[in-house]
């Protein structure tokens, strides 16, 4: 990450906790800043969460995921939106539309901050339907590699207005839009 040039990660699994003493362990051992997340498969998507710290069961449903998020003072991206959504293929005039129609009534967007609008394993075609999921609600834009392995990390970030130096930071900006 930093020969990518970043000044810092979100390490976000689905599933996965990487809990706070974990992510400062790293941090101190790279000198880079590292924030704690996960990813979460919900039936509105795949949701990035950051400011829970376990595993509970019942996240995987958006409603409860999102009284939790709440409760903690945490914050929520809709990441890769196209996925599921926007069909392989678009054989015949306003598939792009009806997909996007359908995409837009998803209620994960109610309740999210933002909206990876660029991801680094999607084609330019998938992020063009996520940006315009994000453009009908008015959300925030966010940027991830979706590092899968060491070649994908830094292909994309997300750049911030204000400097970032822990969760909190993260999760303020994200809240500010």
């Amino acid at each position: 990450a930093k020969k990518a040039g970043l000044v810092g990660v979100c390490l976000t699994v689905h599933g996965f906790f990487w809990g706070p003493a974990t992510a400062e362990g790293l941090e101190k051992r790279h000198e880079f800043l590292v924030i704690p997340g996960i990813g979460v498969n919900t039936e509105g998507g795949h949701i990035v969460v950051f400011g829970l710290e376990e595993f509970v069961y019942g996240m995987h449903r958006l409603g409860e995921l999102v009284g939790m998020v709440e409760a903690a003072g945490g914050a929520m991206i809709a990441a890769h939106p196209y996925r599921r959504q926007l069909p392989f293929e678009l054989t015949r005039e306003g598939d792009w539309s009806e997909a996007l129609e359908r995409a837009s009534e998803n209620e994960a967007y109610r309740h999210v901050q933002a909206i990876e609008t660029l991801n680094g394993r999607g084609t330019e075609r998938q992020n063009a339907f996520s940006a315009a999921v994000c453009e009908r609600h008015g959300l925030a834009q966010a940027a991830g590699s979706d590092a899968h392995s060491v070649v994908d990390v830094g292909t994309c970030a997300t750049e911030f207005e204000a400097r970032i130096d822990g969760l909190g930071d993260l999760i303020a900006e994200l809240k500010s839009g």
